[in-house]
């Protein structure tokens, strides 16, 4: 069975799914897991990124257990649904994190495992990983949030092969398609997440969050609701949070801007 263990070094929490006898398959106590990891990461304002991954070189995540599942189809209303609800309440609060959320997608990741790197904001891959939505395999629609998610990102067409037909896209595949921002070989993996986090450490953590935030306005807001949130947003932040005008500050005065832990989740 895979627990979830996380650590936090250097502004970074790593989230792992260390099951790598099951391939990282989730269960209710892995969503408890990334529950409780989550709880920490919003409690911790000295963060910039979480990374989340999968124990191992053969899986990111399958998916379900298969053990689990059995009892879910053996009890949709009182297993399968509670936990399909739990796991979007997850995958919402991976997309609502004040700081930008990576996937490290070093093995195999279908079903669940594609939901939840459809959560994340970044997704850097290896080059011989597997990834595909096999729903259909079972003759089940998704459950997490894949229908919703891929189109966002892949654009219709692309969605629509990926789930309607029993395609993978391999890492190089994953970036061309628009599911990951880069891809590399499993043994410089570590070095490509590394890049990412060295450009994401030491930003404004108050810039961060509400810069991401706004960015993922644009998939419930139309554009002029979007330009006013905007607005509201940059008024907010300069009222709000002292260390705003701290780059401008480090600029005039040729330096490195400081910057606080500062605690941004009462600016909805």
């Amino acid at each position: 069975m895979t627990r979830v263990r996380h650590t936090t070094d250097d502004q970074v929490m790593t989230i792992v799914l260390d099951g790598p006898d099951s391939m990282n398959s989730l269960t209710p106590a892995v969503i408890a897991g990334l529950d409780t990891a989550l709880d920490e990461a919003e409690q911790d304002h000295g963060l910039r990124a979480v990374v989340v991954t999968g124990a191992g070189e053969r899986a990111f995540s399958v998916g379900m257990d298969i053990d689990f599942l059995e009892s879910c189809f053996a009890d949709p209303q009182r297993t399968f649904l509670p936990f399909l609800r739990s796991y979007h309440a997850v995958l919402r609060r991976i997309e609502q994190l004040g700081v930008p959320v990576i996937a490290r997608v070093n093995g195999l990741a279908r079903a669940g495992g594609f939901e939840l790197i459809l959560a994340c904001d970044f997704v850097i891959t290896a080059d011989e990983a597997r990834v595909g939505d096999i729903h259909l395999e079972f003759g089940m629609p998704p459950g997490a949030g894949s229908s919703q998610r891929a189109p966002r990102k892949l654009g219709d067409q692309r969605a629509k092969a990926l789930m309607l037909t029993p395609t993978w896209l391999r890492g190089p595949e994953l970036v061309q398609w628009g599911v990951a921002l880069a891809s590399a070989p499993r043994a410089e993996l570590d070095d490509e997440v590394g890049r990412l986090l060295a450009m994401l450490r030491g930003r404004s953590r108050p810039g961060l969050a509400i810069t991401k935030r706004l960015l993922n306005s644009v998939h419930t807001m139309t554009l002029e609701e979007g330009l006013r949130y905007e607005r509201e947003m940059f008024s907010r932040l300069h009222e709000e949070v002292d260390e705003v005008a701290e780059g401008y500050r480090a600029f005039v005065e040729k330096r490195r801007p400081v910057w606080g832990d500062v605690d941004v989740r009462n600016l909805a």
